[in-house]
């Protein structure tokens, strides 16, 4: 449970997945939920125009250099197709474990998707994660995950981007 008296830094650990980029062969950093229970994965896009979006997956692996590597399956996100005039996110069906980012020319847009410990493939040694982005034209995105709660109290939440 997050405490309104400690930072949420000190409750959470927050990680650049990707810095923002136009997709095209990058491939967001993946996080080991061995020492959290879940990750909110926060996708912001930004579009220019002619834009074609980018495909939004998710990839499970036994290790963060993305041993065994598999899909994620997933049924749910939370979207935001016009930044510039709200800030509601808006729960969303995912078919066939994808979406795809908008496609309005000068448009912002944020999307959320939770990923929870059990989720993952446990059974088979499954613990890692990341956020798969399909190439893109004159979009630019990027990729931040929130992991909460750390499993074991520290001074300092540990790292989740090592095994």
């Amino acid at each position: 449970m997050i405490s309104a008296n400690a930072a949420l830094i000190e409750q959470a650990k927050i990680v650049v997945g990707l810095a923002p980029i136009t997709p095209s062969t990058s491939t967001p950093d993946m996080v080991s939920l061995k020492n959290y229970n879940r990750a909110c994965c926060i996708i912001a896009v930004d579009n220019a125009t002619v834009v074609t979006g980018s495909a939004i997956t998710l990839n499970q692996a036994t290790a963060v250099a993305n041993t065994a590597g598999k899909a994620l399956a997933f049924t749910k996100m939370y979207a935001n197709a016009d930044i510039s005039a709200s800030d509601t996110l808006v729960e969303t069906a995912v078919t066939s474990n994808t979406f795809t980012t908008l496609t309005t020319n000068n448009a912002n847009a944020l999307y959320v998707i939770e990923v929870t410990e059990d989720m993952l493939d446990a059974a088979n040694g499954f613990d890692c994660f990341n956020v798969l982005t399909g190439n893109a034209v004159n979009t630019a995105l990027s990729v931040v995950y929130v992991l909460f709660p750390a499993k074991y109290a520290k001074a300092t939440p540990p790292s989740s981007i090592v095994d």
